[in-house]
């Protein structure tokens, strides 16, 4: 199941396209899909998770809790649309693309991604364009 859950003002357009699409990129990554949950907020709500969970004192777009077993995957995937928003602006992308970037990202995590080494943000940003190119919204 995946479900959305909004803290502030903001929503999601075509919710049961962009469910669709995240269960195809799991397809596509022969995982099954378990409790899914993004969770959009503000940059200040993330920025509390991230200093009380990580003991980060920075703003970030993301914050992922992985609960997959097995090859199925589950967790909870933090947004802050503001941060999208601003990271869209400053690398000239489209707010929707980038949030859609974003959504992609943490899916692909689960599904065993890394990104802190340079080999491994190359295959990570290759995995997103090519899911986000699949989409048919």
């Amino acid at each position: 199941m995946i479900e959305y859950t909004f803290v502030g003002n903001f929503s999601l357009e075509d919710e049961n396209k962009l469910s669709d699409w995240v269960a195809f990129i799991l397809d596509q990554e022969d995982k099954e899909r378990g409790e899914i949950n993004y969770i959009f907020c503000d940059d200040d709500y993330l920025h509390e998770i991230n200093v009380k969970t990580l003991n980060h004192n920075t703003l970030t777009d993301i914050i992922s809790f992985d609960y997959t077993v097995g090859d199925v995957v589950s967790g909870d995937i933090y947004i802050s649309y503001e941060r999208v928003a601003d990271n869209a602006e400053k690398l000239g992308h489209n707010v929707r693309e980038e949030l859609h970037r974003v959504m992609a990202h943490g899916i692909l995590h689960y599904c065993g991604y890394k990104d802190k080494e340079s080999e491994d943000k190359i295959t990570m940003r290759a995995k997103e364009d090519y899911y986000l190119s699949l989409r048919t919204f």
